[in-house]
């Protein structure tokens, strides 16, 4: 039978064979056995992949998503990405929320898969977007009708996709973990990622990474302009995960640890693997105490996308006055 002939139920369940286990590659670092899991390798590109097809397949699986109900959800990119894709595929309809930092591809991907994108462009009182975005979703929730907020920063569905998928993955593939360095937005990641290696490991320590200027752990807010990473709310999944200590990144940091990445290492990836890295850097010295450990690194994409900032010499220029 044709796919589009199926039910949505089945047709979620054939999806599910899409998410495969994403690859750890080493990285040579002095005095510490480093390891960069790859996320780009999901279906659609990102670490958001496991969220939100795992949003999506219980909310059918409940009842509050059918063919008529039309999804709303505020994104800095790859869970818009990851949305917009699943749900293209089932044929339901998704509109995004997004504001001026998504990175141009990621826009430019949603308004060809989406009917509706919903850009907004005022900045909330901490200076970032995400009160205004949050604000618009529930502006559209009260204007179109059958609508599902999957709520990817108070779900406990995100971080059980991550202890499901991103956590077990680590487990199976590794004897032994040290340290695991991830970074934060939503929280959903690190909320999973913590519980399922601490299960495993229990004398792992897990390091949060932050953007600098993002209030998550209660940092001073200011603009900043890389997605993906730092957010201008505590989520709520920020607060079931099991974190051991906290590396805020500057933006300048970020960018050059990308750079770092690809120049060094072979590997062309986004913002928040940047601040991931850079955090690794700065957390090394305390690390090398053990002989040697073994420290793991999420990268949440790939750094195409990123060529016109955190590549850009001219764009980074805004990043160091």
């Amino acid at each position: 039978m044709h796919f589009q002939n199926l039910s949505l139920a089945d047709r979620i369940n054939l999806l599910e064979r899409s998410l495969r286990q994403t690859p750890t590659v080493e990285l040579v670092e002095e005095g510490i056995r480093l390891f960069a899991k790859l996320e780009h390798n999901n279906p659609f590109g990102s670490l958001k992949d496991r969220p939100a097809f795992w949003l999506l397949k219980t909310a059918v699986e409940r009842g509050l998503v059918t063919e008529k109900t039309t999804l709303v959800e505020s994104s800095s990119g790859n869970f818009a990405n990851a949305m917009a894709s699943y749900c293209r595929l089932l044929g339901l309809k998704f509109v995004p929320v997004i504001d001026p930092n998504i990175v141009e591809a990621n826009e430019s991907y949603l308004r060809r898969m989406c009917e509706t994108v919903v850009k907004v462009d005022e900045r909330d009182d901490t200076g970032g977007f995400l009160k205004t975005r949050l604000n618009k979703v529930q502006e559209l929730r009260n204007t179109l009708g059958d609508v599902y907020w999957p709520n990817q920063y108070g779900n406990p569905l995100v971080a059980e996709s991550h202890y499901r998928f991103t956590g077990e993955e680590i487990c199976r593939a590794f004897k032994q973990v040290d340290y695991v360095f991830v970074g934060v937005s939503t929280g959903g990641t690190i909320a999973g990622v913590s519980r399922r290696v601490k299960e495993q490991f229990p004398s792992a320590k897990v390091i949060a990474v932050d953007a600098e200027g993002s209030v998550i752990f209660g940092g001073p807010p200011k603009k900043r302009y890389i997605p993906g990473i730092g957010a201008s709310v505590r989520a709520e999944l920020v607060d079931l995960a099991l974190i051991d200590e906290v590396v805020h990144v500057p933006e300048i940091e970020t960018a050059r640890a990308c750079q770092e990445l690809l120049y060094r290492h072979g590997l062309l990836l986004g913002g928040s693997s940047g601040s991931c890295y850079a955090a690794v850097k700065r957390y090394l010295p305390r690390m090398r105490a053990l002989s040697p450990p073994t420290v793991i690194f999420t990268c949440a994409d790939k750094g195409g996308a990123y060529l016109d900032t955190v590549y850009n010499a001219r764009w980074c220029s805004r990043l160091e006055q």
